[in-house]
């Protein structure tokens, strides 16, 4: 292990950058980052620990945003882990991000505990390596298990979703893909997960870039059309089945998004 620590470029204070191994670099401080040691094709994750009016979040960035993100004059001090795939492929089931990926989410608690602990470390010398090492092992490790099994819960696309409310409008998303052959309104869907109409049309649609409406009818049709590929039953009794009253509705729904009648639709993929 190696530790460097040394002025910040905009403020007094120092950025500390700490290679654990040849696949893996911590820096700790606002940034930018100069003359770093990098982990080949590293990806990062950027975990910011929150201020009053920001929220505490974590962001998993591919390898084609690091030097971007190296060169960023932040805006508080945060921490990067720089990682190479070949580290991840160690962790079970883990999966990797695309080059050009950036994904943000909510920092539970216990990762923020973590984060916090290799941030405020007051050692230097090889204790203090040691320590914020063997943070930086864990905060990665407790993250990635948390992503590969969907336990974080994303930021909305201008991050203005509180923790709480973002987990209601994760909640409405399992609502519709449970029961998307009931009749949904907009007032029981917010009245079931404890939100408002306008917050959850307004959420919803930073969250996953479609309307609660839109939602639904794609889970409606997208189950219709496996349903005409791998069933016998009549189309009127299909639409029937995921949520639609009548025949000529559900034609021309089923028209609108796969630009096929639903008999015509059913009648090329069994001649495929």
């Amino acid at each position: 292990m190696q530790i460097d620590a040394r002025p910040d470029a905009t403020s007094p204070s120092r950025f500390i950058s700490l290679v654990v191994s040849p696949e893996m670099t911590v820096l700790i401080g606002r940034g930018p980052f100069e003359g770093i040691v990098l982990p080949t094709e590293a990806i990062a994750v950027a975990y910011g620990l929150g201020a009053i009016e920001v929220a505490p979040s974590v962001h998993v960035y591919g390898a084609n945003a690091v030097d971007d993100l190296l060169a960023e004059d932040a805006a508080a001090t945060r921490i990067l882990l720089l990682v190479a795939p070949t580290a991840l492929t160690r962790i079970e089931g883990v999966s990797q991000p695309e080059a050009d990926a950036h994904h943000g989410y909510h920092l539970p608690p216990e990762l923020r505990a973590i984060a916090l602990a290799l941030r405020d470390c007051d050692r230097f010398g090889e204790a203090g390596e040691i320590y914020r090492a063997a943070k930086a092992i864990e905060l990665l490790w407790e993250t990635w298990r948390r992503l590969d099994a969907r336990a974080l819960t994303p930021l909305s696309t201008n991050g203005s979703l509180s923790h709480t409310d973002a987990v209601r409008i994760l909640a409405v998303r399992e609502l519709i893909d449970a029961r998307w052959n009931e009749k949904l309104s907009l007032g029981s869907i917010a009245a079931q997960c404890g939100l408002n109409r306008d917050k959850l049309t307004r959420g919803f649609r930073e969250m996953f870039a479609c309307t609660v409406a839109e939602a639904i009818v794609e889970r409606r049709l997208t189950e219709a059309s496996r349903m005409l590929e791998t069933t016998d039953l009549p189309v009127s009794s299909i639409g029937y089945e995921n949520g639609y009253l009548n025949n000529a509705s559900f034609a021309r729904a089923f028209g609108r998004r796969f630009g096929q009648t639903p008999s015509d639709y059913r009648a090329a993929r069994l001649a495929a």
